[in-house]
C-alpha cells in the first residue's frame, strides 16, 4: 500500500498536479488498495484541521495582508532605511531588516515578499540594482517569516510532533537573527565588490522621525510578542489580537485603510487560508495511513542502522529535507515528515525543539529553491520577470543559508538558550 501511495503521489508530481490533489489521491488510493472504508478519509481530514493552534494561521495571514494594505509596512521599510540605508549597499540590508521586523507579526513568507516586495523591489531597481539580483534579495529575505516567530510552519510542526508552540517561537529568534545578519553581512560585501549602492541614502528619513511615523508599526510586534512570553494570551490568541491590532491602526490611525478595501483583504486571506487548511487536510490523511502502516518505525529503525551518530543523523535528514522542499510545500512536507522524523531525532538524543527549527529552516529554503519555490513565483510577480532569469543570482543567497543551516543543526545553543532561559526547567 505505501509503495502504491508513494508511486502515486510522484506520477502525481510528475504530472504538475498540485500539491494537496497528489497528496490526496495518494491516500485515497491506498485506502483503495487496502480495501478500509472510505469513510476514513473524511474522518482523518476533520482530524488533521480540528486543532486549536490551526486557528493562528488564518488570522496570522490576514494581519499580513491588513498589514501590506494599512501602510503599515511601507512605515516599516522608512524605519529600517534611517537605520542603514545611509551606507553603501544600505537598501538591501534595508530589504532583510524590514523583512526581519514584518516576519515578527506576519508568519507567512509568501505574504512578506509580496508586502515589502511591493515597496523595495521598485526601489532597487530605481537606484540602480539589477532586476533578477534585487528579486533574488527578496525571495531570500523573506523566507525570514516562517524563521522568525511567530511562524505558520513551526505551528505545523508543533501540532504534528506535539511539541509546544511557545518553545518553538522563543527558539526561533536565535536562527533568526543570525540568518538576518548574515544575509545583511553578505548584501553588504558584496555591494561593495560591486561597486552597488553609493547613493542609497538618498531620501532617507532621519531616525528619529521615521521612528516617529512607524511608531504604531514597530508596537505591533511588541505587543504580540510581549504578550505571548509574558503569558498574558497564547499564539493562538496573539494571531487574533494582531488581526485586531491592525485593523485599528490601519482604519483609525493611519487611516489608509478604507472598508471597501476590506472585501478585497478578506477575500485574498480566505483563499490562502483555504490552500493551507486543504494540504493540511490531505497530507494528515496521508501521514495517518503511513503511519498504521508502520513506516515511521520502519525508517527510524533503518536510519538508526544507517546514521550511527547524531551529526550523520542531521546530515542525512538535512540532505533529504533539501531536496524533498524543492518538490514538495512546506507545510505538506512537515505534517508527512514530522511524526516519522522527531520520534528518531529524540532517539539520537536531539532535542525536538532544536529538530523542529532544523526541519522549519532546511524547508523553508525550499521556498526559494526551483522548481516549485513559492517566493520565487511571489518575487518574480512583483518584478516581473521568469524564473529562469533568477537563477544566477539565487545561487550565492542559497549558498549563504545553506552554510547558516549547518551551524544551526550542529550548534544547538543557538536555538535552545533562549528557550532554556525563558522555559527553565
Amino acid at each position: 500500500m505505501t509503495t502504491a501511495m508513494l508511486i502515486t503521489m510522484v506520477l502525481c508530481f510528475a504530472l504538475t498536479v498540485s500539491v494537496a490533489v497528489s497528496i490526496g489521491l495518494a491516500a485515497i488510493f491506498g485506502i483503495q488498495i487496502a480495501e478500509a472504508n472510505m469513510l476514513i478519509s473524511v474522518k482523518e481530514m476533520f482530524n488533521s484541521i480540528n486543532k486549536f493552534p490551526l486557528a493562528a494561521i488564518p488570522f496570522f495571514i490576514l494581519a499580513g495582508n491588513i498589514m501590506e494594505t494599512g501602510g503599515i509596512s511601507r512605515r516599516l521599510v522608512e524605519f529600517a532605511k534611517s537605520l542603514v540605508g545611509g551606507i553603501q549597499g544600505g537598501l538591501p540590508m534595508t530589504c532583510v531588516l524590514t523583512c526581519m521586523i514584518f516576519a515578527s507579526v506576519s508568519g507567512s513568507s509568501v505574504a512578506t515578499t509580496f508586502a515589502i516586495g511591493t515597496i523595495l523591489i521598485p526601489a532597487l531597481l530605481k537606484h540602480g540594482y539589477p532586476t533578477t539580483w534585487a528579486a533574488s534579495l527578496q525571495a531570500t529575505s523573506a523566507e525570514l517569516g516562517v524563521i522568525i516567530p511567530p511562524s505558520i510552519p513551526m505551528i505545523l510542526y508543533g501540532v504534528s510532533a506535539e511539541v509546544s508552540i511557545g518553545e518553538l517561537f522563543i527558539a526561533g529568534f536565535g536562527p533568526g537573527l543570525f540568518i538576518s545578519g548574515a544575509l545583511m553581512l553578505f548584501v553588504w560585501g558584496y555591494c561593495k565588490f560591486k561597486g552597488w549602492g553609493r547613493n542609497d541614502g538618498d531620501g532617507r528619513l532621519s531616525v528619529g522621525k521615521a521612528t516617529w511615523k512607524a511608531g504604531w508599526a514597530l508596537l505591533m510586534p511588541v505587543i504580540i510578542l510581549g504578550g505571548i512570553y509574558g503569558g498574558i494570551f497564547t499564539p493562538t490568541e496573539a494571531s487574533a489580537v494582531a488581526v485586531f491590532y491592525a485593523l485599528m491602526v490601519g482604519l483609525l490611525i493611519y487611516r489608509e485603510i478604507k472598508l471597501p478595501d476590506l472585501y478585497l483583504i478578506l477575500r485574498k486571506s480566505v483563499l490562502s487560508s483555504a490552500v493551507i487548511m486543504f494540504i493540511i487536510a490531505n497530507a494528515g490523511l496521508f501521514a495517518f495511513l503511513i503511519t498504521r502502516a508502520g513506516v515511521p518505525e520502519a525508517i527510524g529503525l533503518w536510519l538508526q542502522d544507517v546514521l550511527k551518530t547524531p551529526a550523520y543523523f542531521l546530515l542525512g535528514v538535512n540532505a533529504a529535507l533539501f531536496i524533498i522542499g524543492m518538490f514538495i510545500e512546506t507545510g505538506a512536507a512537515i505534517i508527512v515528515l514530522a511524526p516519522i522524523l522527531a520520534p528518531v531525532a529524540m532517539h539520537f538524543g536531539i532535542d525536538p525543539v532544536h529538530f523542529g527549527l532544523v526541519m522549519v529552516v532546511n524547508l523553508a529554503l525550499g521556498m526559494i529553491t526551483p522548481p516549485f519555490g513559492v517566493n520565487l513565483f511571489a518575487a518574480c510577480t512583483v518584478a516581473r520577470i521568469s524564473l529562469d532569469r533568477m537563477i544566477k543570482d539565487l545561487i550565492p543567497f542559497v549558498l549563504v543559508v545553506l552554510a547558516c543551516l549547518m551551524v544551526i543543526s550542529y550548534v544547538p545553543a543557538l536555538s535552545l538558550t533562549l528557550r532554556d532561559l525563558v522555559y527553565a526547567k
